[in-house]
């Protein structure tokens, strides 16, 4: 089942386990977090989701810690890395996707941490929610709906432009689908076919989009037609009254994870906030104003049902939406980011 891959399906036993956790964690944290720093630096998105994080979860943490948070945005592997290597810090918290995580541990770019609940804890990094990529578009454009990849592929019935993000662990599997693989045969990717797919629609993608404020923006401005697009970014276009649609059919389902710099001098209390972002009530809260299901489990009967049916997690997606397989991947992190790199600028 999926909710059970993403460790949304909470029992009596796990909800129990989590809220003692989390009321022991929230008594102990203040007194350990304000010894070691006044401040931390969070890695962040801008626009809804920082203005969502700072609602939920910054402030919320400072006001009980007295811990003040900074932010420095877009979220960078690349600043990431290079901080760890140097030891010059610009942040001490970021957050990163799946492939991401294990790209990162990989490179002992991270610091080990505890599992804060029940199934919490991949590979040094916290789960705080899921997301998906899905296919939107702007509907004063397209007369007949898109239902697929494979019509975002298919410029000849559905002309315009085309923007995907640069990240080439969610588009390759969305190449993929477009070609016609079957959701159930994607993983692990065939990597060669998702590139001669790439090939086909590279030159109609006219912006790579590397900020999840940018894609929101390029597709309420109509700077593109159709968009693979994070939902909350979809929404935040939809709320605004654009004119925009999606179809939840073949959205890319990823999990986000927050993750401490190794070698950080704050790393007890960059520790102490991402257990505080998992807690249940900040974790609830930001992710009901993200429109993400949220990874730890006590954190679901604080959902609005409402609100679930904009979360990518709602079980009635769940025969449409595609999970990542990270851990059968079939090609190293790294390798993959490199070759993506060079294929985007030849």
């Amino acid at each position: 089942m999926l909710e059970q891959s993403l460790n949304l399906k909470a029992n009596r036993r796990q909800f129990l386990i989590g809220s003692a956790t989390a009321l022991a964690g929230g008594l102990a944290m203040p007194a350990m977090a304000r010894a070691e720093t006044k401040s931390i630096s969070v890695n962040s998105w801008g626009g809804s989701w920082l203005d969502s994080a700072r609602a939920s979860l910054f402030d919320p943490f400072t006001a009980e810690t007295g811990i003040k948070i900074e932010t420095v945005s877009p979220v960078s592997f690349a600043k990431l890395a290079a901080q760890v290597k140097t030891g010059v810090y610009e942040f001490d918290v970021t957050t990163l996707g799946a492939a991401e995580l294990l790209r990162a541990n990989r490179s002992g770019l991270l610091e080990d941490l505890q599992e804060p609940y029940p199934g919490g804890l991949l590979q040094n990094g916290v789960g705080s929610h899921a997301f998906g990529t899905l296919m939107g578009w702007r509907s004063d454009k397209y007369g007949t709906e898109p239902k697929s990849w494979a019509d975002f592929w298919d410029v000849e019935r559905f002309p315009g432009t085309r923007s995907l993000q640069r990240y080439p662990a969610r588009v390759l599997p969305i190449a993929l689908l477009a070609d016609g693989v079957a959701k159930k045969d994607l993983y692990p990717l065939d990597v060669d076919r998702a590139f001669a797919s790439l090939d086909r629609i590279k030159k109609h993608i006219v912006v790579w989009w590397t900020a999840g404020e940018q894609s929101a923006q390029i597709l309420r401005d109509g700077e593109v037609d159709m968009i693979g697009i994070w939902n909350s970014r979809y929404f935040a276009a939809q709320d605004a009254g654009s004119p925009v649609a999606m179809t939840w059919n073949e959205c890319i389902l990823d999990k986000a994870y927050w993750v401490v710099a190794k070698g950080t001098p704050n790393v007890d209390a960059a520790k102490a906030f991402v257990k505080f972002a998992t807690l249940p009530k900040p974790l609830a809260g930001f992710t009901t104003a993200q429109q993400d299901g949220p990874l730890n489990p006590a954190a679901l009967h604080l959902i609005d049902p409402a609100q679930a049916e904009r979360m990518p997690t709602n079980t009635r997606y769940a025969d449409l939406v595609v999970s990542q397989d990270i851990e059968n991947f079939g090609i190293d992190p790294a390798e993959l980011s490199e070759r993506f790199e060079e294929w985007i600028l030849s």
